[in-house]
């Protein structure tokens, strides 16, 4: 279940009337490593096992999908519980950073002990795009379609795998944009699909954690529709993220481009 349809009062300068409007669904998912809790994310409760995957790679608790032995997803009285068994030698990492935490919808450092952890290795820089300008554009016109929860709701944000002319591959939502990009890098991870011919794109303003996600993920580009924080530009510099933000259907802010994609004219 991702929205349920509720009995509103709508307020209106012509009076009041009753109306049926679709509400997202959010709720508690508690993540549990080995046995471990770890976190408990508050999320639209859909693609869980995709979502996990992500969340281990994003994290840096698993390498690859092939370190998932297996994803356990069920609800329960008081919410969703999703339990994940990691191979052996990843065990080491859950235990130097296995907490129990509430975040709320837009967390994204979920384990962090302290200020110190807070930026993580990075593996590798991610390659240089080679998509033309064009293809940003075809995705902001591609992607409300498959936006099937918020075109219903108005209330969740998408994460998606664009190709290299701009068409969607691949698009998760979720409350949390957190949540809707991990969901997309786990689904991408299951799959070993390849990543370097495209782009990702996200509905929401792009901040430190989601551009670390894109270079867990390995994006050579990665396009908001809002805003940017400077740690966010900071981090993309810094590991030779190609990132675009502000994206709209006659404009766009270029805020890095390490492989001069996008030359002045």
């Amino acid at each position: 279940m991702t929205s349920d349809i509720l009995s509103l009062t709508a307020l209106t300068p012509d009076g009041i009337r009753q109306i049926g409007r679709a509400v997202a669904v959010e709720a508690p998912v508690a993540i549990e490593v080995n046995g471990l809790g770890y976190a408990v994310m508050m999320m639209t409760p859909a693609a869980l096992v995709e979502f996990a995957t992500g969340f281990m790679r994003t994290e840096r608790l698993a390498d690859s999908a092939a370190d998932i032995l297996d994803i356990d997803a069920f609800e329960s009285e008081h919410g969703w519980i999703v339990r994940v068994t990691l191979a052996e030698q990843c065990a080491a990492r859950i235990h130097d950073r296995v907490r129990h935490r509430s975040s709320d919808t837009g967390c994204g450092l979920c384990g962090i002990a302290g200020l110190e952890q807070v930026v993580r290795p990075v593996a590798a820089r991610p390659p240089l795009p080679t998509v033309r300008p064009a293809a940003l554009f075809a995705a902001l016109d591609a992607i409300r379609a498959h936006q099937p929860l918020n075109r219903e709701t108005g209330a969740v944000h998408a994460a998606a795998l664009c190709n290299g002319d701009g068409t969607i591959a691949a698009a998760f939502e979720d409350v949390g944009r957190h949540n809707a990009l991990d969901k997309l890098v786990g689904a991408i991870a299951r799959e070993d699909r390849a990543v370097a011919a495209g782009f990702v794109l996200v509905t929401s303003r792009i901040s430190f954690e989601m551009v670390d996600k894109a270079l867990v993920l390995g994006a050579p580009l990665l396009v908001g529709i809002s805003a940017p924080t400077s740690m966010a530009i900071d981090h993309a510099r810094a590991h030779g993220l190609t990132l675009a933000a502000l994206a709209r259907a006659d404009s766009m802010l270029i805020l890095n481009d390490p492989g001069k994609l996008f030359p002045e004219r």
